[in-house]
């Protein structure tokens, strides 16, 4: 009996521990206010790597609509056995295994988690950062930065997206958002820098 009470504690207490999305997505001050240390994640990436708060911002809400544990969906085979998942894409960034392998060992962060705020925000402007030098793609250009991002530098070399017109939509949704949630924070930094 004690045991039973032990394990349903634990499980609550864990459960209330779980990262849940922001409210309202759809404006990045009212995110940096309900998720007070998110605002100080995103900062610190961008004086690290020069990306822009509402870059990254952008591109985690595409990938996960800030959702911690977010990963593609598991297929299921005959429609009812679940299959492999089509990629190992996990966490906030959405980040694959294997470029995550790379951004821990690249960066010296080998205790990075793809579930934590401040790690993914650091991946995320890392790997902008990354095509920034190899790709020539501006910071300002989140359209592009996310293409590279999507199809690896590798892909947007050889112009993959091109023929992906649902890819390239989306692109200018993330471009279309960063430049909202520039325009969102230019009226809230002050209060956000003053707080922190």
């Amino acid at each position: 009996m004690k045991l039973n009470s032990l394990l349903i504690i634990s499980l609550v207490l864990l459960s209330a521990c779980a990262t849940t999305p922001p409210k309202n997505t759809q404006n990045v001050c009212q995110i940096f206010r309900e998720k007070d240390d998110w605002y100080q994640a995103s900062l610190a990436a961008s004086r690290r790597w020069g990306v822009p708060i509402a870059v990254q911002m952008s591109i985690i809400f595409q990938e996960s609509s800030f959702i911690a544990d977010a990963e593609p969906p598991r297929p299921t085979l005959l429609g009812f056995i679940p299959w492999f998942r089509s990629s190992s894409a996990y966490g906030y960034p959405q980040a694959q295994d294997g470029t995550w392998s790379d951004y821990r060992i690249q960066t010296g962060n080998r205790w990075a988690d793809r579930e934590d705020f401040a790690d993914s925000c650091d991946f995320v402007a890392w790997y902008c950062a990354i095509s920034n030098k190899k790709l020539g793609i501006p910071y300002s250009d989140a359209q592009n930065l996310y293409l590279a991002y999507h199809e690896g530098h590798t892909g947007y070399r050889r112009q993959n997206f091109k023929n992906k017109r649902w890819l390239l939509n989306v692109a200018q949704k993330v471009h279309q958002r960063a430049w909202q949630y520039d325009a969102q924070l230019a009226t809230c930094r002050q209060e956000l820098d003053s707080e922190n």
